[in-house]
C-alpha cells in the first residue's frame, strides 16, 4: 500500500511540475544581474555602479535591443553578492517588454538601499544566481548571468568547477571586471582581472567580458554589456581562449594580498 501511495504521489508531482513548466511565460532571455557589493567596493564606487545599472535598464538602446528579439520581451532580476553566505535578491524577476516596465524595474532598484559586506565569493554568487532560474515563471530561449566583480574568488568553493557546472546546464556567464583600484592591477596580483574573468569565470557560447577601468566608465560599460547580451551579439574577446593563469590563485592567496575589510 505504501509503495502504491508513493508511486501515485510521484506521478501527481510530475504532472504538477509539467503543468507549472507549461505555464511559464516564453521570453527571449532570462537575465540575472549579479552585482558585487564586497567591502573592497567603497560607497562612491557602489553609487556609480548602481547608477550605471539604473541608466542602462531604462536606456533607449537597451530597450531597442529587447524589442529586437522574436518575442520582444525579457525577464530580469537584480541580486547583490559578496562572501559565501552573502547573496540577496534586490529586485525580483520582472517582465520587461516596454519602457514602462523598464521604469518600474528601475524604480524598485532605486528605492533599495546599497548593500555592503565582506569577502569575494564568485563561486557562491554564480551558484545563487543559477538557482534563481528555477521556478521563476519564465521560459527563456537563453539564460544569462551578468556578473560584476573587483577581485578574484577568495572565499567559498573553487570557482572553476562551479563555472563548468553552469556551462553543462547551458547557462551563459558574462563578466564585468572592475579594475579601478591598485588591488586589481597586475603589480599586485600578477595578472589583469579581465584576464582572470576571461580564463576562470565566463562561460558559454559568445561569453565575453567588458572591463571597467575608471569610475567614469561604469555607465557606458554596463549599457554596452546589457545591449550585447540582450541582442545576443558576441562581445569583445580580450584574450586568447587558452588558460594562462592559475584560476585558484585567489583561494591560495586569500588573506595575503586581497581581503575585503
Amino acid at each position: 500500500m505504501g509503495g502504491r501511495f508513493l508511486c501515485v504521489c510521484s506521478v501527481v508531482a510530475s504532472l504538477a511540475s509539467a503543468s507549472a513548466s507549461a505555464a511559464d511565460l516564453p521570453v527571449d532571455l532570462e537575465l540575472v544581474l549579479a552585482v558585487d557589493v564586497s567591502g573592497s567596493m567603497d560607497l562612491d564606487e557602489q553609487r556609480l555602479q548602481r547608477a550605471g545599472y539604473l541608466q542602462a535598464i531604462t536606456h533607449g538602446n537597451v530597450l531597442d535591443a529587447i524589442l529586437s528579439g522574436p518575442r520582444q520581451r525579457i525577464a530580469l532580476t537584480y541580486m547583490e553578492w559578496a562572501g559565501p553566505g552573502a547573496q540577496s535578491v534586490v529586485v525580483p524577476w520582472h517582465l520587461v517588454d516596454d519602457a514602462e516596465a523598464a521604469e518600474r524595474f528601475a524604480d524598485q532598484l532605486a528605492d533599495a538601499p546599497l548593500g555592503r559586506t565582506r569577502y569575494t565569493s564568485i563561486s557562491a554568487a554564480l551558484q545563487f544566481a543559477a538557482s534563481l532560474f528555477d521556478g521563476n515563471g519564465f521560459a527563456g530561449d537563453r539564460q544569462v548571468i551578468d556578473i560584476s566583480g573587483d577581485g578574484p574568488n577568495n572565499s567559498g568553493a573553487a570557482v572553476t568547477p562551479v563555472r563548468d557546472d553552469l556551462a553543462d546546464r547551458g547557462i551563459v556567464v558574462n563578466g564585468l571586471p572592475i579594475m579601478i583600484k591598485s588591488s586589481q592591477l597586475p603589480t599586485v596580483t600578477g595578472f589583469d582581472l579581465d584576464v582572470y574573468y576571461e580564463d576562470c569565470v565566463i562561460t558559454g557560447p559568445g561569453a565575453f567580458v567588458v572591463p571597467v577601468r575608471a569610475l567614469g566608465d561604469f555607465t557606458d560599460a554596463i549599457r554596452q554589456k546589457m545591449m550585447l547580451e540582450i541582442a545576443q551579439v558576441p562581445g569583445p574577446v580580450l584574450v586568447a581562449a587558452q588558460a594562462r593563469i592559475d584560476c585558484g590563485i585567489g583561494e591560495k592567496m586569500r588573506g595575503n594580498w586581497y581581503r575585503s575589510p
